[in-house]
């Protein structure tokens, strides 16, 4: 059989690492090592072939159902060719997006580019250079091209924040749009995954000298904690970042027109002032085709 049985496409710093982790931790789901293969949107792996794409899912039991997370797979305009690729293989997948309120995720996506030096400049300046941190936050016009080859009936709107306000429930209703037959059971004392929490930039060798077991027993033997909180604090991004009135204005208006296409498929007005209201007091689901508008 055809693997996987569903794919979660999105959106990054959404909370698609916590679904993917509390999805794998229930008899009967596999989740794939890595979490985000990129099979179908970046061309090195897609060169790497559909043996090795296949092979991801070699551990899994017979009758699992098997899955994996790519948020690149809603990356446009960088990936255009994923789902071309994806329909090649999978006829009728069930997608899952998770999306959080733009601004908010606009945030989390600089703070976690700036933390692994790819964006080294202040938020306001990132807005204009790099087009990905408002490309990723459209989330009308990431999932058009899906409900464009696939349908709408394939894809499962998720939102983070309201898989903060009832996880339990949430789990539960992506488990019965993949079809799961079982009882899931969200796991309360695992910590959320991939979070932009410490915001600590990464440097040349930060893996060895940070990540390593070694290097920490060494670090708090051999070197003072006022040196160890020095070094820390001038690699740490020591405020949230703010968005000045004018910038924040201009995502706003582009946000709102995204909202509003995306709203209109769920029937409600949506935009970035009312969204946490409408998403977290409403079950949201497609009523209108958004290729239509």
């Amino acid at each position: 059989m055809i693997k996987p049985d569903f794919i979660i496409i999105g959106a990054m710093k959404g909370a698609t690492s916590t679904l993917h982790t509390q999805l794998a931790m229930q008899s009967g789901i596999f989740m794939t090592t890595p979490k985000e293969p990129n099979y179908f949107s970046d061309d090195a792996e897609y060169e790497r072939g559909e043996q090795w794409y296949n092979s991801l899912f070699d551990e899994a039991m017979a009758g699992d159902l098997c899955g994996e997370s790519s948020t690149h797979y809603t990356k446009l305009p960088d990936y255009p060719l994923t789902t071309r690729r994806m329909a090649k293989r999978l006829k009728n997948p069930k997608l899952i997006y998770v999306m959080r309120h733009p601004v908010d995720r606009l945030i989390s996506h600089y703070i976690h580019q700036w933390s692994q030096n790819v964006i080294k400049c202040d938020i306001n300046e990132a807005i204009d250079k790099y087009e990905e941190l408002t490309a990723y936050s459209c989330y009308a016009r990431q999932l058009a091209p899906f409900f464009k080859q696939f349908g709408q009936s394939n894809v499962l709107p998720v939102f983070t924040e309201v898989i903060r306000q009832d996880p339990q429930k949430q789990l539960e209703r992506v488990a019965d749009f993949i079809g799961y037959q079982g009882q899931v059971e969200w796991k309360e004392d695992v910590a959320a995954q991939n979070i932009s929490g410490e915001r600590i930039r990464a440097f040349k060798g930060y893996n060895l000298l940070v990540e390593s077991k070694l290097m920490t027993v060494l670090r708090r033997n051999l070197i003072p904690q006022s040196i160890r909180d020095k070094v820390k604090s001038g690699l740490t991004m020591q405020e949230r970042p703010k968005i000045d009135a004018n910038q924040l204005n201009k995502l706003i208006d582009l946000f709102d027109q995204d909202l509003s296409r995306l709203g209109n498929c769920f029937g409600v007005e949506l935009s970035c002032e009312n969204y946490k209201t409408i998403v977290t007091n409403q079950k949201l689901d497609w009523k209108f085709d958004l290729n239509s508008q």
